[in-house]
């Protein structure tokens, strides 16, 4: 028998003290193993480290996992099978047949695994100095996974935390459920990127902690921050991924995030044989996310600790007293961007100054100079705040200002609050204003009666000229090819109600801009309430509005014959002179993007809402294509169309683009395209051609903003994917369709069911209408009713178009939309 050599004898060594128990190696290959019934470990290069089998404090659960070895107070760094603990000492580590990294039970069932997708023919696990444990592939040294991107509670030096919002790929970190259970608890940490970086924690999916925007050096705005902060640093590479890393003065130190959703500093003080805790991210309820409310501001020194930002007041003042803070507050004086006011012309808006805050969230980021940085949000009317800081730059701010705080050292920065200049008018310059709006409004008083006596004398014939003109129109209209056909005598104007223009004034103030609730294509949409004290919403046709008498004629024949719950309802409309306006129940809520799109709002919208919301679209659009006496599609159905109710359940609204089919129709061709780009079908945006599957197609694009939180416009400049739908498809092809599911509703006891209406969604938006399923089947697979859904094919628009002009030139003038407000004229994609 031949002489061994050195290596071989030690692979031999180490092969027989794998077998015999008790290891003390940083490697092992394939066929070796860890056993929990051996007592077996290894020992990272160092010695700083061990990786074995444990059982947490009050538990009797065994589980892979790594902690401290020269420490004396027992601390796990990192756990692998989290999810699936062994109830005995059965427990093995090796490398599978694959390759793979897999801890096994007694009966060789799989509790963890590495999961590199790609078969290994050759690798081994080696166990660093840092505490990393790495999948090696033998030949090229190639790491093929490491357990520093798969951490548990624990960040240890070297770590990186990293995130990529074109992939959806992150690091971060999971809190155990209690400290005798290391399972993923309701806490993950990590960094964010919209404008700027901020780091977060989140709680069960919705923000709970907040650092503030990254400066380059440090995150601004924190009221605490590390005392080694110049060792923590965030890099950008090539592809995107954004990473946190932090270089701890020692070994024995790290960030732990703690059970109870704290993020603490820690290092081991060995003279006292303690874990030291040198700073805490939350020390005060003010540090709990939006704790005030939209334009609120937290001080954890004053009593009571929210306040309104200046110049706003309490939305709600008696939850206010109560110190129930979660409505926010609203302005006391409606900015004057964009208007003019008698005897306010000329006085722009002004910016209070707040010193030593901690920013609000959804900040912004613009290149302009510190000089230039205030004058530039003023000249914009969505800019409501800004700061400056050496580092990022000039910040706005355009949505609700949430989570800010005031601070008394750190890292607080001055935020400037655009407000009305009347905030800033002496008490005499207040009551000289009031004093002049009491005789105006006298002298207004005067006149309004005047012209409300004469107005009564023509009233009579008016409203007689105005139903006659109204049936005229209707019966104009119709018999062409884009009208009601046979269904015409089924629907008589006169049984809509009329009102009064002078009436509808009154009821909104003279269509004062305090009651406006929003603009779109047909013109803007006011909230009224009549001298019975009930809410109405008046859509009033704008004379610049790209829609005309055409589609007014067209929503007040289709919606007068249409009862569901979840559709709009049509209380009258009102024509007089060139005044057209329609009629509404008042929605409280206003409409879905408000909701979806706007952050505040976003995080009441959980998965039960949103499924219920999704389920009622559904039935509303069913009921127009299949129950409804007229069989209507609707061709305009996007998120800003759908009313929320007081208790949030949807109503699908205007219907100045619908169309109503014959009994014997399935489609129909029209030279006049209508619509938001966006949510068109292929089919109809490109040829005109519209039917259910188009209405189903909007559906699906709608669905799928649902699920995600995101706007499928928002992706027009984005490199990687033109539209969600693209973006969906390609997380779909890459099994990572998780990854679209918005934080906020990601929660694993509702992921089978989000998964299962994003499958849906992706089945709606096919490129060929006859592949997608009819609103019945829809609402079926929504209802778990069909069990096995079949495989999506390609979505439309997933690809990007080369000579849209050439080709846009030959199309007929079409009217659609890249926003969700206005319709405006462009050439048909």
């Amino acid at each position: 028998m031949g002489r061994l050599s050195k290596s071989n004898f030690l692979s031999a060594l180490c092969c027989l003290c794998l077998n015999l128990g008790v290891v003390a190696v940083d490697t092992i290959r394939s066929s070796q193993f860890i056993k929990d019934k051996n007592s077996d470990y290894m020992i990272s290069n160092g010695s700083v480290f061990k990786l074995g089998f444990f059982s947490p404090v009050n538990s009797t659960n065994r589980y892979l996992g790594i902690w401290y070895n020269n420490i004396s107070a027992f601390t796990v760094v990192w756990v692998a099978n989290r999810q699936k603990p062994l109830n005995d000492s059965s427990g093995v580590l090796t490398i599978s047949e694959d390759g793979n990294l897999v801890v096994l039970n007694g009966q060789k069932e799989i509790l963890w695994s590495s999961n590199v997708n790609n078969s290994i023919a050759n690798s081994n696990a080696q166990f660093l100095a840092l505490g990393n444990l790495v999948l090696k592939e033998n030949t090229t040294g190639t790491i093929l996974w490491e357990s520093f991107n798969n951490p548990s509670h624990i960040m240890l030096p070297e770590m990186k935390l990293s995130t990529n919002e074109r992939t959806g790929e992150k690091v971060q970190l999971t809190s155990w459920k209690s400290p005798s259970d290391p399972s993923i608890g309701s806490f993950s940490g990590g960094i964010h990127r919209r404008s700027l970086i901020q780091a977060f924690v989140w709680k069960d999916g919705r923000p709970y902690f907040r650092s503030g925007p990254w400066n380059g050096q440090k995150f601004i705005g924190s009221p605490r921050y590390p005392p080694f902060h110049d060792i923590i640093s965030l890099v950008q590479d090539q592809d995107g991924t954004t990473y946190l890393t932090s270089s701890l003065l020692s070994h024995s130190s790290h960030f732990v995030l703690t059970t109870q959703g704290n993020t603490e500093a820690r290092y081991w003080d060995s003279e006292e044989g303690d874990w030291k805790v040198v700073w805490k991210a939350m020390n005060s309820v003010c540090d709990v996310y939006g704790t005030c409310g939209a334009f609120g501001s937290c001080n954890s020194t004053s009593s009571p600790i929210c306040s309104c930002l200046e110049g706003f007041k309490p939305k709600n003042t008696e939850e206010w007293n109560r110190q129930n803070w979660t409505s926010g507050c609203v302005r006391k004086t409606p900015l004057q961007c964009g208007r003019v006011n008698s005897g306010e012309a000329g006085k722009m808006d002004v910016f209070l100054k707040l010193m030593m805050m901690k920013v609000p969230d959804f900040v912004e980021w613009s290149a302009a100079r510190e000089e230039d940085c205030g004058q530039q949000c003023l000249q914009n009317c969505s800019c409501i705040a800004y700061a400056f800081d050496s580092g990022p730059g000039c910040m706005t701010w355009t949505r609700s200002l949430i989570d800010t705080q005031k601070i008394s050292y750190g890292t607080g920065v001055d935020l400037h609050i655009r407000v009305a200049h009347l905030e800033l008018d002496t008490e005499g310059d207040v009551r000289k204003i009031i004093t002049i709006t009491v005789i105006i409004g006298t002298i207004f008083i005067s006149i309004f009666t005047y012209l409300l006596w004469r107005w009564m004398a023509k009233h009579k014939a008016r409203r007689k000229k105005a139903e006659g003109m109204l049936n005229r129109e209707a019966h104009k209209k119709f018999p062409s090819e884009d009208m009601l056909g046979d269904n015409l005598n089924q629907v008589k104007v006169q049984e809509l109600p009329l009102f009064d223009f002078v009436k509808l004034a009154s009821a909104t103030n003279n269509f004062h801009e305090s009651n406006k609730l929003g603009q779109g294509g047909f013109g803007p949409v006011y909230r009224g309430k009549l001298s019975d004290a009930q809410e109405i919403a008046i859509k009033r046709l704008s004379k610049t509005s790209g829609q005309g008498l055409e589609e007014f004629m067209n929503e007040v024949v289709v919606i007068s014959k249409l009862q569901h719950r979840n559709l709009v309802r049509l209380l009258g409309c009102c024509a007089e002179g060139e005044e057209r306006m329609l009629i509404y129940e008042y929605m409280p809520n206003k409409s879905l993007d408000a909701f979806l799109f706007d952050s505040p709002k976003e995080i009441l919208l959980d998965w039960r809402k949103r499924f219920n919301i999704i389920e009622g679209i559904g039935r509303g659009l069913l009921y127009l294509h299949r129950d409804s006496r007229l069989r209507i599609i609707h061709r305009d159905l996007k998120a800003s169309n759908i009313l929320l109710d007081k208790d949030l359940n949807p109503k699908i609204s205007d219907f100045g683009m619908a169309r109503i089919f014959r009994c014997n129709e399935d489609q129909a061709n029209t030279n006049r395209v209508v619509g938001t780009y966006g949510y068109m079908s292929p089919e109809y945006a490109m040829e005109g051609r519209f039917s259910e599957k188009s209405d189903v197609f909007s559906f699906g694009v709608l669905l799928l903003e649902i699920l995600s939180g995101r706007r499928n416009s928002s992706f027009y400049h984005d490199e990687q994917s033109m539209s969600l739908l693209e973006h969906a498809w390609k997380l779909w092809k890459a099994d990572n369709i998780v990854a679209l599911i918005d934080p906020m509703i990601s929660e694993p006891c509702y992921e089978m069911e989000v998964l299962r209406c994003i499958h849906v969604g992706l089945l709606c938006v096919q490129e060929f209408a006859k592949d997608r399923p009819t609103t019945s089947t829809v609402i079926s697979m929504l209802k778990s009713e069909i069990v096995d859904l079949p495989h999506p094919k390609k979505p439309a628009f997933t690809e990007r178009q080369i000579g849209l002009d050439t080709e846009s030139s030959k199309l007929s003038q079409r009217k659609c939309s890249v926003n969700n407000v206005t319709i405006t004229m462009v050439q048909g994609r």
